[in-house]
């Protein structure tokens, strides 16, 4: 694929689709690149609706194929809270620090036992035509009392793998792209895009 547009502002995900999608699109176009497009409103009950409502809007205003996800942690002791309320966990325009904080704050005294929790991610990938297709990753993990390591991001930090005993955080680019809900979904749009062939996308 020659052009996608990526329907996202975060700079952290950007860099990790772009990583992703490296050798599948030669050309990866933040929405930022379109300074005239207004944010879209993510008031959908789930992650497909949001991420759908934001890739098709995002392909038909630019004339070209988008790509949006819609991702955010569910914890078992939060009845799947934060869910699509993940990025704005500690209210509207709240940043990473902040979140991390009121997670750690509403889990405050949970044993290890109780702290199990899940990334999920949805892609949805829509043409211009308003047509959409959508992919799904998910990752289980283990809400830790503290934070740890300096990469990734969100709440990276917090999120420990339990069968390679490191956060999301800590992991290595490589492997993390591998195991993570967002490169789990990645790998569906890529297979996808195999599948379909040049000749039928743009």
């Amino acid at each position: 694929m020659r052009k996608l547009v990526v329907a996202t502002r975060n700079p952290g995900k950007i860099r990790e689709l772009a990583l992703l999608l490296q050798g599948v699109v030669e050309t990866v176009l933040p929405i930022g690149s379109f300074p005239d497009l207004p944010d879209v409103v993510e008031d959908g009950a789930t992650f497909a609706e949001n991420a759908v409502k934001k890739a098709r809007f995002a392909a038909q205003a630019t004339g070209l194929p988008a790509l949006a996800d819609d991702s955010g942690l569910a914890v078992e002791l939060l009845n799947g809270g934060p869910g699509v309320y993940s990025a704005r966990f500690a209210g509207e325009g709240a940043g990473d620090a902040a979140n991390n904080l009121k997670l750690l704050e509403a889990l405050t005294g949970a044993p290890p036992s109780r702290r199990s929790a899940a990334f999920h991610c949805v892609l949805a990938f829509c043409l211009p035509d308003g047509s959409c297709r959508t992919f799904d990753g998910s990752l289980p993990g283990i809400i830790l009392d503290e934070p740890r390591g300096d990469g990734g991001f969100g709440y990276d930090p917090l999120f420990l793998i339990p069968e390679y005993g490191e956060t999301l955080a800590e992991l290595s680019a490589e492997i993390k792209n591998r195991i993570s809900h967002r490169g789990k979904a990645l790998a569906e749009f890529k297979k996808y895009l195999a599948e379909a062939g040049e000749n039928k996308l743009p």
